[in-house]
């Protein structure tokens, strides 16, 4: 129950009044009346507070009090220079967002080095990954990192992982760092070790890595290698984790599903026995892929096992909306799984790479290869049945799947057209960059996503935010779970209790990752958001798109919700008002903070 304050207590910077209030920690809500005083809660009442004096009152009747809710899994490193209000996360009640994942950060690599690892992978302009780094880098240490970050005009807070890929590029040059005949010497080893020291003493959360070989480097230097830390065998590995759990920090990573023996070997690096501290270990990713519907079941089962019986703490991210995926052309990191998707992309000038994907030798490789993938279990299921194109020169093919142009065009023609073929064809006839299709990849079964969302070894998250502008957008993801839990409730046949739910998208991210955030108890920092939960709707699921100016005017994929949250705050002041964010907003005014490891 809230705590009673006498109706007498004044001198409140807000009051959110009148709302149901989630403290965060799992428990149910209650009515409550909620006093902020220089950024944090001041008062969590009954009966209602003294609103003389008080700038800001919130009349929250009817809806949603929540503590700001935490993105675990974003790529924003280079937007967040440039965008520093991150305002496509915090219009959603995003207030704490966590960089630095999947091995790649910007701490201590050159800025060219930076743009390589980042800009493919994240499918990100690379030119403005370089110009952020070029224009805003004032720092030459870990130490300096956080103070430039925390000196910006930050909307939301952040915190970061330091990237393994980048330890390997500054110790070992990016060059050596992805080439696979090469190990580090002791003195570039020692160095990694001495960088991750600094990056913790910074107060960083950990490591963030990356194992499997799916990404690829940009630039034209060594464009198309792997990143660094899928080069490193596992005595660097442990070389690392070492480090963190000495200092009770955490690692992120991906396992080599190519290399059955990665996922234990997570699990004896977070293991606990012999009286040895656990260290926290968040793997990409949990879902119910099309390609494999037994996925889920396996990663599920793993977690549950090994925790168990090796003493770990190992979760799995799961993203709990469906996994819609969009792509122009190929331009779609899918592709990177096979030869010839990777020699395309390769190619950045268009006419050449429309050039390729008509070459008939080049298209043989590619079907050969792209036959044989689809028997193994990806993140694509490779169907062409289920991938609809939504924008093209030619408006007739608007609407169909490539398997529907197949179909038509074999009955035009008299002949057999593989889906795969036609899929080519129609990239080659109007330019592969013209062509906008889109499938979704897991995910899909409600029943599935029921049960994940009340597993304990499956953490919600990945949306990376900040990545791939043109390919999906998650940036809500936490509204659409609430959706789905509040709908079941409805239902009669409720999934989560409501309080837990919240819980599952605020303080037990937070306890996991060792960050001051995710609760709105008394004494608390006031990250809050108000949702109305009348406007958890179906348009959540809404495609839009909205011009990125920091990044030249691309069109990026966003959602667009905003009478769903009414209010967003950061440390207790009010940002954004039903998607209007106040004035000098990312520019001039700084309400969030870089928040260093709470461990």
């Amino acid at each position: 129950m809230p705590e009673a304050v006498p109706s007498s207590a004044t001198g409140f910077d807000v009051i959110i009044k009148n709302g149901l209030w989630f403290d965060g920690s799992g428990s149910e809500p209650a009515r409550a009346n909620l006093g902020v005083r220089d950024g944090k809660v001041a008062a969590v009442s009954v009966v209602e507070l003294d609103e003389n004096g008080c700038p800001e009152v919130i009349d929250a009747s009817g809806k949603w009090v929540l503590p700001g809710f935490i993105d675990m899994h974003t790529h924003y490193d280079a937007e967040v220079l440039l965008n520093p209000g991150l305002g496509e996360s915090v219009r959603h009640g995003v207030t704490t967002a966590v960089l630095g994942c999947c091995s790649m950060s910007t701490v201590f690599a050159s800025n060219e080095d930076a743009a390589d690892l980042f800009s493919r992978v994240e499918a990100v302009p690379r030119e403005y990954v370089v110009k952020a780094l070029q224009e805003f880098r004032t720092w030459e240490n870990a130490e300096g990192y956080v103070k430039a970050i925390d000196a910006m005009p930050l909307g939301p807070n952040v915190s970061s992982f330091v990237g393994h890929s980048e330890l390997r590029a500054a110790a070992m040059g990016l060059g050596r760092a992805t080439n696979k005949r090469t190990l580090p010497k002791r003195k570039e080893l020692d160095t990694m070790a001495e960088l991750l020291e600094e990056a913790l003493d910074a107060g960083m959360l950990g490591m963030s890595g990356m194992d499997a070989p799916l990404d690829k480097l940009d630039g034209t230097r060594y464009r198309s290698r792997a990143l660094p830390s899928t080069y490193a065998w596992w005595h660097e590995r442990w070389r690392l984790v070492s480090v963190l759990r000495r200092r009770g920090r955490m690692l992120q990573s991906a396992p080599n599903s190519k290399n059955p023996i990665m996922a234990p070997m997570f699990f004896l690096a977070s293991s606990g026995l012999f009286g040895r501290r656990q260290v926290p270990v968040s793997l990409l990713v949990a879902a119910d892929a099309k390609s494999m519907r037994l996925a889920h079941l396996l990663f599920r089962t793993v977690a549950r096992l090994g925790n168990f019986f090796l003493n770990a703490k190992v979760r799995f991210q799961h993203l709990p909306v469906p996994f819609e995926l969009y792509s122009d052309g190929i331009d779609l990191p899918v592709f990177e799984e096979f030869g010839a998707g990777t020699a395309a992309l390769h190619i950045r000038d268009q006419l050449e790479r429309n050039k390729l994907l008509a070459d008939q030798g080049y298209r043989r490789a590619f079907r050969r290869q792209f036959l044989i993938k689809r028997r193994v279990p990806g993140l694509w299921h490779k169907d062409f049945n289920d991938a609809v194109i939504v924008e093209c020169p030619d408006r007739g093919l608007v609407g169909k799947s490539f398997a529907d142009i197949a179909r038509e065009r074999s009955e035009r023609d008299g002949r057999a057209l593989r889906h795969l073929d036609a899929f080519l064809d129609v990239l080659v006839e109007h330019g592969e960059k013209n062509v906008r299709w889109t499938t979704v990849v897991a995910n899909d079964r409600p029943a599935q996503l029921d049960a994940m969302a009340k597993d304990p070894n499956v953490h919600l998250g990945f949306s990376d935010a900040g990545a791939h502008l043109r390919n999906m957008a998650f940036y809500n993801f936490h509204l659409r779970f609430l959706k789905r839990m509040r709908d079941a409730q409805l239902a009669g046949k409720p999934v989560l209790p409501m309080g837990q739910a919240v819980h599952r998208l605020t303080g037990e991210l937070a306890d996991f990752f060792g960050l001051d955030a995710g609760r709105l108890r008394l004494g608390d920092r006031a990250d809050f958001v108000v949702v109305d939960p009348e406007r958890l709707d179906d348009s959540l699921a809404e495609y839009h798109e909205a011009p990125a100016e920091f990044f030249g005017g691309l069109r990026r994929m966003v959602r667009r919700n905003d009478a769903t949250v009414p209010v967003v705050a950061v440390g207790g002041r009010v940002v954004c008002r039903a998607g209007e964010f106040i004035e000098g907003y990312g520019q001039s005014t700084q309400t969030g903070q870089y928040l260093r490891a709470a461990r």
